[in-house]
């Protein structure tokens, strides 16, 4: 493992001392981080094998598992370890004032555990998001999970990649949709409304696949889905790491009309947003989603 990034050592990179950190260091950092996302997995599988979850409620109701601190607490540490100088914001230590916050021009936007209910389903769908937002884009995700045992990754500029098990990572890439053919449309295995019902109508003959946690957006990063629309709550450490994984696929996270989420705002909350193939003409029409907008 290479040295820790001091401020002396980011400003000293190719001289961009605005530029927090570097696309070459990003790449270096990568593997690093992704190493990190496995053993906050181990973590939490040390929770799921052993049947005591320990669940709670947070203030907003939303369930608190002791795999979710478990995780938190090995990212945490292990993140200010590669990168001393770079705040952590992990949904598990989130109530982090925006006026503290509006200075972060980069900074770690953590899930620890995304997917709690999944993890108490016990089906599996649940996963370790790491992501690196820089200006308010995310540069950099990881997403895992642990008990597939299925890692996606990515770093701007240097594309998007899945790894099974032991197995040599693949790059992925989006698939738009083909004229003609059912939309492979990806679905929330615990959230559904029926807006998002009325949504799925447009699109006339679809095909749904239900996954939990960020594993939605992976399928569409990785083509194996052409749409994921979410028209219900969530927060940005629930996107964050796999919007980076989706941008670097070819594909878009955007609002309704083709905004790019984006993070660090003073609210957390996302608006409703849809994920798809930033090129596909034929959905982007389906959806009515301005094209100037969606590709700019």
């Amino acid at each position: 493992m290479s040295e820790p990034l001091t401020r002396a050592a980011i400003d000293a990179d190719d001289g961009h001392a605005a530029n927090p950190l570097s696309a070459k260091q990003r790449v270096a950092l990568l593997p690093q981080v992704v190493t990190l996302a496995y053993q906050a997995g181990e973590a939490i599988m040390a929770v799921y094998r052993s049947g005591e979850a320990g669940v709670s409620s947070k203030a907003d109701d939303s369930p608190l598992t002791q795999a979710d601190l478990a995780s938190h607490r090995t990212i945490v540490a292990g993140l200010k370890k590669l990168t001393p100088v770079l705040p952590v914001h992990s949904e598990e230590a989130a109530d982090i004032p925006y006026a503290e916050r509006k200075s972060w021009s980069c900074y770690w936007l953590v899930d620890p555990l995304d997917g709690t209910k999944e993890f108490i389903k016990r089906n599996g769908e649940f996963t370790v998001n790491i992501a690196l937002i820089d200006n308010g884009i995310p540069v950099m995700g990881v997403v895992y999970a642990p008990v597939l045992d299925v890692c996606y990754y990515a770093t701007q500029g240097a594309g998007a990649f899945v790894q099974l098990s032991k197995s040599k990572a693949k790059p992925i890439t989006v698939k738009p949709h083909v004229q003609g053919k059912p939309v492979k449309v990806v679905a929330s295995r615990s959230h559904s409304d029926a807006r998002t019902t009325e949504l799925l109508e447009q699109l006339g003959e679809f095909e749904s696949i239900s996954m939990g946690s960020s594993l939605k957006f992976c399928l569409v990063a990785e083509g194996v889905a052409n749409f994921y629309p979410r028209l219900g709550p969530t927060m940005e450490w629930d996107t964050a790491a796999a919007h980076a994984i989706v941008n670097e696929a070819g594909g878009s996270v955007c609002d309704a009309n083709g905004q790019e989420l984006h993070y660090n705002k003073p609210d957390l909350h996302n608006p409703e947003f849809l994920v798809l193939p930033a090129a596909d003409k034929t959905l982007r029409d389906l959806l009515n989603i301005p094209l100037q907008e969606l590709s700019s």
